[in-house]
């Protein structure tokens, strides 16, 4: 029997701990037992193959990176995959459907007077100095969230920090933000 076919007939919390452990092998198993299931519930979501596939690769580098967080005595490990894709779905839906609204111009929009635009400038160039006084994670993740139109699970991601650590650094910056702006634009 070769290493490959030793490793798809281990239990899931056997697996996961070889993963744990490194074993590209494991991982690769892992993706061949769950691999249809967690595209396929990404694929049911998103309606996208490419959208699709970007999601179940997001899974299985997250399973790489954290084999920890699956726990065999709460569900299967296919289980765990499968609910990681439709989660990371949803949160890609959320953010195609918020950045569509932000592309969609109102067609009667008319162009902005000069005294609009000076304050336009004006207000943009407070708004630059009240974010640069922000702790750099602070910045960073409202950057992410309000510019770039990013769920908290996608800065999550993007920053390799846990989701509620984003929300907390997301909502003191804003505060700061609020501050710092209240006392400018006075």
């Amino acid at each position: 029997m070769t290493d490959r076919e030793t490793r798809s007939n281990l239990a899931d919390a056997e697996l996961a701990a070889l993963v744990g452990d490194g074993d590209q092998l494991a991982l690769e198993s892992v993706f061949e037992l769950y691999g249809g299931a967690v595209k396929a519930i990404a694929l049911r979501v998103l309606r996208d193959e490419a959208l699709a596939e970007d999601v179940t690769q997001d899974v299985f580098l997250a399973f790489w990176r954290a084999p920890h967080r699956y726990d065999a005595m709460r569900g299967s490990l296919r289980t765990y995959l499968v609910t990681m894709a439709h989660r990371r779905a949803v949160d890609t839906v959320r953010s195609e459907v918020a950045r569509s609204r932000r592309e969609i111009r109102d067609p009667r929009a008319v162009e902005p007077t000069i005294d609009e635009e000076v304050w336009a400038r004006s207000l943009s160039e407070t708004v630059r100095e009240a974010l640069g006084s922000l702790s750099p994670d602070e910045r960073e993740a409202i950057t992410l969230a309000y510019m770039g139109g990013l769920s908290y699970a996608e800065v999550a991601r993007r920053l390799g920090a846990p989701e509620g650590t984003v929300k907390s650094r997301i909502r003191v910056g804003m505060r700061k933000l609020a501050a710092a702006l209240g006392e400018k634009l006075r």
